[in-house]
């Protein structure tokens, strides 16, 4: 009887150690939702908000550059319109411009304030149409040479001044086609002369009797 009453203890004592520790319990008051829909879409509002902020500031940047860029613009299209609006206006028609010659001569002489105008007017004009004239009556091999050469020597006087050689015709009547009374010398030295005939649009048709100089 002894032995059974010490070995009761002893086994009451083995079984409570062999016995698992029960877990720890948890204060659920200080739990926190993180993966609730709640909190899943808090942070998604906030993400938004960030990149709408963003989005934002990079419109507004944007925007003044390209008000920028239009100022620019504008400020560009000012200046060219001042520059134009400075610029001689072209002449928009044709125009006739009469070189004379003393009598039996094919010196060019171009009074000065002549020669800026036939110049600026020639340089610019598709074609220019050169018309050799005498005071002569009749035709005849000497007529002819002074009216050819009076035109040619005009030709040589405009290319000198830039005119291009290509634009420009020449021709020549050596009698008749006056453009003043042939009986007298203030007529004869109205007759002898070169018409420069600056064209800004070219003529429909062209007499077969114009003539390209080398």
């Amino acid at each position: 009887m002894r032995f059974t009453f010490r070995v009761i203890p002893l086994l009451l004592v083995l079984g409570s150690c062999g016995s698992p520790p029960k877990p720890p319990t948890v204060d659920e008051s200080t739990k926190r939702p993180v993966n609730s829909a709640m909190a899943v879409d808090l942070q998604v509002c906030k993400a938004e908000l960030q990149n709408t902020r963003i989005l934002a500031n990079e419109s507004g940047r944007m925007a003044a550059h390209a008000t920028a860029t239009l100022e620019r613009v504008a400020a560009g299209q000012k200046a060219i319109a001042a520059l134009q609006a400075a610029l001689p206006l072209a002449s928009t028609s044709n125009a006739v411009f009469t070189i004379h010659f003393d009598f039996g001569s094919t010196h060019v002489v171009v009074p000065p304030d002549v020669a800026a105008s036939v110049i600026e007017n020639a340089r610019t004009a598709p074609l220019v149409l050169l018309r050799g004239r005498t005071d002569g009556v009749t035709d005849s091999p000497v007529e002819s040479r002074i009216a050819r050469e009076r035109a040619v020597a005009v030709r040589a006087y405009l290319v000198s001044a830039g005119v291009d050689p290509a634009r420009i015709r020449v021709t020549y009547q050596p009698a008749g086609d006056h453009a003043a009374e042939n009986s007298s010398p203030t007529g004869q030295g109205m007759n002898r002369r070169v018409e420069i005939e600056v064209y800004r649009a070219l003529p429909v048709a062209m007499g077969s009797s114009v003539a390209a100089l080398p």
